[in-house]
């Protein structure tokens, strides 16, 4: 499926058996997420460049976003219905099992200007921390246009 629209993005919803059903969040770097937690992690997502298939870019995006490797079995990812951010930009999202080392976890960088009308920039992470959480803590950490996609995998899981 390939995309033209800059209003989409792609990403993926890993998540294991272990305390019952935990996924794995990602904390947004920067300054403006910094001492935000409830209700600020997301899925590891990402625009969808014009031609790009979905989900190659939500493979590409988790892994830059994370540093961890994606399975190579695609036929192993369950497509969620996408969700829309309160700006219209629809959120494609694919989950797979997955229990990652997160003592490997690196994320791609940005640059914006900080302090603000500083002239200086200066660099962050993309994502500052990411966690496995089960699903209860899951609810209240995640985004809140994002929170359907966790519904919908504990649904299709029971």
């Amino acid at each position: 499926m390939a995309n033209n629209n800059s209003m989409t993005s792609a990403g993926l919803l890993a998540y294991r058996r272990k305390s019952g059903l935990e996924v794995l969040l990602a904390h947004p770097g920067g300054p403006f997420w910094a001492r935000k937690d409830d209700g600020a992690w997301t899925i590891p997502k990402g625009v969808a460049e014009p031609g790009a298939g979905l989900l190659a870019t939500a493979e590409r995006e988790f892994t830059e976003e994370t540093n961890f490797s994606v399975p190579a079995h695609s036929d192993g990812f369950m497509a969620l219905a996408p969700v829309t951010q309160k700006g219209g930009k629809i959120v494609h999202a694919w989950a797979f099992e997955a229990d990652f080392d997160l003592t490997s976890f690196a994320s791609n960088s940005f640059e914006m200007e900080w302090p603000p009308k500083s002239g200086r920039r200066k660099s962050f992470p993309e994502v500052d921390r990411v966690a496995y959480f089960t699903m209860p803590i899951a609810k209240t950490k995640i985004l809140l246009y994002q929170l359907p996609l966790l519904q919908e995998l504990e649904q299709r899981l029971a």
